[in-house]
């Protein structure tokens, strides 16, 4: 087993992927992303001590208070993880196979509701009672600036909003010249249909985006349109995004839910 290619990848606080001569050894730490640790000498490990008794058989490694198997963390080069395409496969499943499946038949009645009053919606121009009404069409979002604590609910308009512009739109446009995307000049749709095109079309210009980083693309700094974060490596940007999508994207199923109980019931 060679490899010819020296990489160094992070992935978040505390965990790395690099890739040396003779093989992977991939270290899980806290349960968390894989971690890898040197190995050379043909594979035989120069990442720690030998285990203590009762730890595994002779041949394994004690890393960090951590048992590595050459059985589950020895790996040839023809057999190295793609973590761009995991990274991408991710969200990609979920979107395919969760929730871009959950949105099909969404009434316009059903983007607007408001579930309790006073919840920030997409709504006419000059009806919204908001500290900012953003957005350059008929139709505004409501914002404020700082965010009020507690923040108000929000509809599925606004949750799809915020996934199209604050989400996709604004990294694509930072990160893979996409057009420029930002709150205050977005045309935010009226209608349910609008929104769910506009959310597909932002959605495959980032995922087209990230799947043509690779390693190295996953490893340079986000720079200065991530604001503090800007020393960040892209692969954490893309982990963050991910979650977004899951995170809102639940939020925005579970209002579907509310939404056909409520009014499966007459209320």
């Amino acid at each position: 087993m060679s490899c010819t290619r020296v990489a160094t990848l992070c992935l978040g606080v505390g965990t790395a992927i690099r890739s040396t001569r003779g093989a992977v050894m991939v270290e899980r730490i806290g349960g968390g992303l894989p971690r890898v640790a040197d190995v050379v000498d043909g594979g035989r490990g120069s990442c720690g001590r030998q285990a203590p008794p009762g730890a595994g058989r002779g041949e394994d490694r004690y890393c960090q208070g951590q048992l590595l198997t050459w059985s589950t963390m020895q790996t040839s080069t023809t057999s190295q993880i793609d973590w761009n395409a995991q990274l991408v496969e991710q969200l990609d499943f979920h979107w395919r196979h969760h929730l871009r499946p959950r949105l099909n038949g969404l009434t316009d009645d059903e983007y607007r509701w408001e579930p309790v009053s006073g919840a920030w919606n997409v709504r006419p121009r000059g009806t919204s009672t908001a500290p900012i009404a953003a957005g350059s069409g008929d139709f505004t979002i409501d914002f404020a600036i700082p965010e009020p604590d507690p923040p108000p609910l929000t509809t599925i308009a606004w949750r799809l909003g915020h996934l199209v512009v604050g989400v996709f739109g604004a990294r694509v446009a930072s990160h893979f010249g996409g057009p420029p995307c930002d709150y205050a000049t977005h045309d935010y749709p009226g209608d349910a249909a609008g929104a769910l095109a506009q959310l597909d079309e932002t959605y495959a210009a980032w995922t087209a985006g990230v799947r043509q980083l690779g390693l190295d693309g996953l490893a340079r700094a986000c720079g200065p349109a991530e604001g503090p974060w800007a020393a960040a490596p892209m692969a954490e940007l893309v982990l963050h995004i991910n979650r977004e999508v899951l995170h809102h994207g639940a939020e925005i199923a579970l209002l579907r839910d509310l939404y056909r109980w409520r009014y499966s019931h007459g209320q």
